[in-house]
């Protein structure tokens, strides 16, 4: 079998891979979108017009310094105790 021929058969299973790669691809893509449409379509709870719940942000406030002292502490037997 001569150098071309080989080549040859190699661009073919190359070209033929990507091929049925491209095609999977593309089903896969078609697919999860028809899932989503259907499980948009069967989703009856879901109102379009419903308003979001009000969502309020409060801050933490300052942390008390026996935590601290808590915690500090904490880390200091952890570390004692784990070399590393």
């Amino acid at each position: 079998m001569a150098l071309s021929e080989m080549l040859m058969s190699g661009v073919e299973l190359m070209l033929l891979g990507m091929g049925i790669v491209f095609v999977f691809l593309t089903i896969l893509i078609f697919t999860l979108r028809g899932m989503c449409m259907l499980a948009d379509w069967l989703d009856d709870s879901a109102d379009v017009h419903s308003t979001p719940a009000e969502i309020t942000v409060t801050d933490g406030g300052a942390v008390d310094a026996s935590v601290i002292a808590a915690i500090s502490a904490a880390i200091s037997k952890y570390r004692s105790v784990h070399d590393g």
